[in-house]
C-alpha cells in the first residue's frame, strides 16, 4: 500500500518495501495524464522488489482520463514550465529523508519520460529510465550533462517518438559517452506499458520492459 507525503512543494505518492529500510529510492513520474492510479500502482510494483518508491504529484491534484487527449495536453502546458524545478526540490527532500538511503533512481512515462531525463541533468540521480519520453527531442542538446546511466524502452508503432527519433537519442548518448540500452519494441505504440487501458497496452513488450527496468535499477541501485 501507499500513502501521501509531502517532499519539497510535492505531494507525492509513497510506497515501502516489506522488509526493514532505509532503501535505495525510485521517483516514479506520471504520464501527461496525472497521478492517477495506473502511476501509483507502478509505484507499489516497485516498492515490491525492494525501492522506496514516491510518485511526486507534478499537476498538483489536476487528472485527467486517458481519452481526453487535449484537456491532457492543456494540463501538461500548464505545469510543464514548473515540473522541473519542483521535481528537483523533492529529490533533494527525498536525499534527505530517513527511509531513503541516499540512492536514488527514476523512471517516467511519456510526460514523466522527458521529466526523468530533465532530471538526471539537473541531479546526481544515480539511475534514469525514460519509457517513451513526450518531447524529450527538445532537450537533446543538453544530453551531455546526463552522468547517470540510462534505461529507454520504445514502442516501433509510437507516431509521437518516431524510430528516427529513438536512433538519433541513442547516437547523442553515444557520442557524449552516457552508458545506456534503447529498446524499441514491435508492433507496440506509445504508452505499451499502460495496463488499464487495453487499446495501448502490449502485454509481451510490457513484461519484457518490466524485466529491463528490475535489472537496470538492481544493478545501479543496489
Amino acid at each position: 500500500m501507499g500513502e501521501m507525503i509531502k517532499l519539497g512543494a510535492l505531494e507525492s505518492y509513497l510506497s515501502r518495501p516489506k522488509d526493514l529500510g532505509p532503501w535505495p529510492a525510485v521517483i516514479v513520474i506520471h504520464e501527461w495524464f496525472g497521478l492517477d492510479e495506473q502511476t501509483k500502482s507502478i509505484a507499489r510494483r516497485i516498492a515490491e522488489i525492494g525501492y522506496l518508491s514516491v510518485a511526486p504529484d507534478l499537476y498538483h491534484g489536476e487528472l485527467c482520463e486517458f481519452s481526453e487527449s487535449d484537456k491532457a495536453e492543456a494540463i501538461k502546458n500548464k505545469y510543464l514550465p514548473t515540473a522541473p524545478t519542483e521535481l528537483q526540490g523533492m529529490f533533494d527532500a527525498l536525499k534527505e529523508y530517513k527511509d531513503c538511503n541516499g540512492k536514488i533512481g527514476c523512471v517516467g512515462f511519456c510526460f514523466g519520460g522527458r521529466m526523468s531525463l530533465t532530471l538526471g541533468l539537473n541531479r546526481p540521480v544515480d539511475a534514469v529510465c525514460t519509457f517513451y519520453g513526450g518531447g524529450m527531442q527538445n532537450i537533446f542538446d543538453q544530453l551531455d550533462k546526463l552522468k547517470a546511466p540510462v534505461l529507454g524502452l520504445f514502442g516501433d508503432k509510437d507516431l509521437s517518438i518516431p524510430v528516427g527519433t529513438v536512433e538519433k537519442f541513442d547516437q547523442i548518448l553515444n557520442t557524449v559517452g552516457v552508458e545506456h540500452e534503447i529498446i524499441v519494441y514491435p508492433d507496440s505504440g506509445h504508452a505499451f506499458f499502460r495496463d488499464t487501458d487495453p487499446a495501448v497496452y502490449k502485454p509481451e513488450a510490457a513484461r519484457d520492459a518490466w524485466v529491463r527496468l528490475t535489472n537496470f535499477f538492481n544493478k545501479n541501485l543496489r
